[in-house]
């Protein structure tokens, strides 16, 4: 039977239209129920004393509530309950009093054992009795009437009399539980009746069907009911055999959640409900102004951050327990009605069947965050969680399910690689996206035919004024869009085999350059960048190595650039490729220092001559003292290590003279000067006539080797 309130075990608001429905059923069913017991007559309760098979009827009548037949697609709140037919057959063999009765005993029993609300008991028990009343009644124009002091049996020419109170019965309780789920779900009366209607009509058939072959058995012998009952018995554990492998074919083993297949299915019942609900706004404004908000659905796809770590540390049977645990804060942190699944490992994703906009999804999210981030304590150890989590709305977003898991999946990589928490789905981050996939074709096309470009920044001592070196930058003249810099399209190439084409390129073009400036007796050391792919490149330091050898450079000639967040990738930080370039002489710049999370014990190992500090605290130091706090001690840190402090983003006058009397080494930044193309960049070498520190690119030449040292000692400044 539905439930008319299955979504929420709470009172309807005062005042409401369920609210008023709820009151006026409950009246109308008391009122029925005190004149059923009127009617119970002094002989009538003498032979009720006499009659166990009454007992037994309601035995299985509080048992059939307790235990329904749930079948696969339903629950306890929609299952067939058995009590239907026992009820029913108390009312024609003994009358409406012995069924109202025994219907509200089984109903309260079920209330008080599952702890529902006093309301929605009283609802129920008025419901059965209005339909138990209704069926009376039909029974009574038949001109049938039975009562305990003189019980009903029925024969051959009363089934007609029977079909007419079994359809009253049904009808009258359908619509009443019909009624009570529009008003709630705030739908139509017909589309709450039509949710399950032929599933209704087939089980009641079925139970009010088996009553009057029990009045017949039990006006023989009570000892037959148990007999009647072994069929109900057959179909209950056939059904739950049937239920226990639609759930474990719909639910994952180890955390219970629903899997894949289940938030396919939820999915795509939660997008129809919004296509149609829009659709009816959308009719409603038929001629209006203005136009309505449509709807939306969310689903969240969320990764819990350093899981393996858990799992290689502690053991997977310790893992698989905090799964269990993730699992049960998920589902008891999201809104009644959404629906939390597990997809494998450490994913998990969450449907919003319903949500208002992109700032509802995200309070939903960090709650879910929250949630999680309560500290965990296994197998004596205590330690935190930490999740990122990508938002897809519907139809914002995407048109259907796997669309909308994708783009949910490529915000939430978003998230973890930014270090952000939560992030909703942008295009523009997307390097799925058209537009990314035919920049990437475009990409492709610029490395073949020479469109990409270094131009060079210089880095100046806050010392002394003099050049420290001279930092390569990316871009790519594009025949269409112009000079382009490197935030509009590395990150295409990055996740793809062009990244070690360009870093060749880069890595070629910055020391044929370097070379061109030492012959012109201009001793530059040229900085380039490098991502943590390029570190895995166990091609990188044979390339760097020809590289030098083909121009007749030192090793100190060329500096490679690496984010600090790179240190928090063992396997870069470890890499084959980090131990050849320290072999070759080749020194690191630790770029955008302070953005990540990086060990001072790997910092101290690696082959690291200079920190860059990041320009986001740079540019805020003459207006944040929060910030100039963070670089002083930056400053402080990096000579205590030994190491080479170079300030980024340094646009004014004002923050490189703070930056020199913080103790910091060298700076760069538009104050100094902006990037420029080689031939530029040569003319302002010239210009600010820095020395000339050799004469000749010769292998052995004297002044070639007072250069190399000169350059070695910068690096130690």
């Amino acid at each position: 039977m539905k439930d008319p309130n299955n979504t929420r075990n709470t009172m309807p608001r005062r005042g409401s239209p369920l609210w008023i429905f709820f009151v006026v059923v409950i009246s109308l069913g008391a009122a029925a129920f005190v004149v059923t017991l009127t009617r119970l007559t002094g002989r009538d309760l003498d032979t009720l004393v006499h009659m166990p098979v009454i007992l037994i009827l309601g035995a299985f009548i509080v048992f059939g509530e307790l235990r329904p037949i749930i079948t696969p697609g339903s629950t306890e709140n929609n299952g067939a309950t058995t009590s239907t037919t026992f009820s029913f057959a108390a009312l024609l063999y003994a009358g409406l009093p012995i069924a109202a009765v025994l219907q509200a005993v089984a109903v309260i029993t079920c209330g008080v054992f599952r702890g529902r609300t006093p309301h929605r008991i009283a609802f129920n028990v008025a419901q059965y009795t209005l339909s138990l009343s209704a069926a009376q009644l039909a029974l009574l124009a038949c001109g049938i009437r039975g009562v305990p002091s003189e019980t009903w049996v029925p024969d051959g020419k009363d089934l007609p009399a029977i079909a007419l109170a079994g359809a009253v019965y049904f009808i009258c309780n359908d619509a009443l539980v019909g009624a009570a789920v529009a008003l709630h779900e705030r739908v139509s009366l017909v589309k709450a009746l039509r949710w399950d209607l032929g599933y209704q009509v087939l089980v009641h058939l079925a139970l009010l069907g088996l009553a009057p072959l029990m009045v017949v058995a039990m006006d023989r012998s009570a000892w037959f009911l148990p007999l009647v009952v072994l069929p109900f018995i057959a179909v209950y554990l056939n059904a739950s055999v049937s239920v226990r492998r639609e759930h474990q074919a719909l639910h994952d083993g180890l955390t219970g959640l629903p899997n894949r297949k289940m938030l396919i299915v939820r999915t795509e019942e939660a997008l129809a409900e919004v296509r149609g609900a829009t659709t009816r706004r959308l009719g409603g404004m038929v001629g209006a102004a203005r136009r309505p908000e449509s709807g939306r659905a969310g689903l969240f796809l969320l990764d819990l951050d350093r899981f393996k770590e858990v799992n290689d540390t502690l053991g997977h049977p310790t893992g698989d327990r905090l799964l269990q645990l993730v699992a049960h804060r998920l589902t008891h942190s999201v809104r009644p009605g959404d629906l939390v699944a597990r997809l494998g490992g450490d994913e998990f994703a969450v449907l919003l069947p319903t949500v208002r906009d992109a700032a509802a999804a995200r309070e939903v999210a960090a709650r879910l965050r929250a949630a999680l981030s309560e500290p965990v304590r296994l197998d004596g150890l205590s330690f935190d969680l930490e999740a990122s989590v990508g938002i897809a709305l519907f139809p914002d977003h995407a048109p259907d399910f796997e669309l909308l898991l994708q783009r949910a999946d490529v915000a939430m990589y978003v998230a973890k690689e930014n270090r952000t928490g939560v992030e909703v789905y942008s295009p523009g981050k997307d390097r799925n996206s058209p537009a990314r996939l035919g920049m990437l074709g475009d990409l492709r096309r610029a490395v073949d035919r020479g469109e990409l470009e270094l131009f060079y920044q210089p880095k100046i001592s806050l010392h002394d004024g003099q050049l420290v070196g001279m930092e390569a930058l990316l871009r790519w003249r594009h025949p269409e869009q112009g000079l382009l810099e490197p935030e509009h399209f590395l990150s295409v190439a990055e996740q793809t085999y062009l990244m070690r084409a360009i870093t060749h390129y880069v890595v070629d073009a910055a020391l044929a350059q370097a070379a061109r400036w030492w012959q012109e007796d201009l001793t530059v050391q040229v900085s380039v960048n490098a991502s943590g792919r390029d570190l895995l490149d166990t091609g990188l330091a044979e390339t760097i190595e020809t590289g030098l050898l083909e121009h007749g450079l030192p090793a100190a000639a060329l500096q490679l650039e690496i984010t600090e967040r790179i240190l928090m990738n063992e396997t870069a930080y470890a890499s084959d490729t980090v131990a050849a370039l320290a072999e070759l002489g080749i020194p690191l710049s630790l770029d955008d220092f302070g953005t990540g999370y990086s060990s001072l014990v790997r910092l101290k190992r690696l082959p690291v001559e200079e920190l860059k500090i990041d320009a986001s605290f740079v540019q805020r130091l003459t207006a944040s003292a929060e910030d100039a706090v963070i670089v002083r001690s930056i400053v402080d840190l990096v000579r205590t290590l030994g190491l080479r402090s170079v300030a980024e983003g340094v646009e004014d006058p004002q923050t490189a003279r703070l930056l020199r009397e913080m103790g910091c080494d060298a700076a760069q930044g538009w104050h100094f000067g902006r990037p420029m193309d080689p031939a530029t960049a040569t003319d302002w070498l010239y210009l600010k006539g820095f020395p000339g520190l050799r004469s000749s690119p010769g292998g052995s030449d004297p002044n070639r080797e007072s250069g190399e040292r000169d350059i070695a000692s910068r690096s130690s400044l």
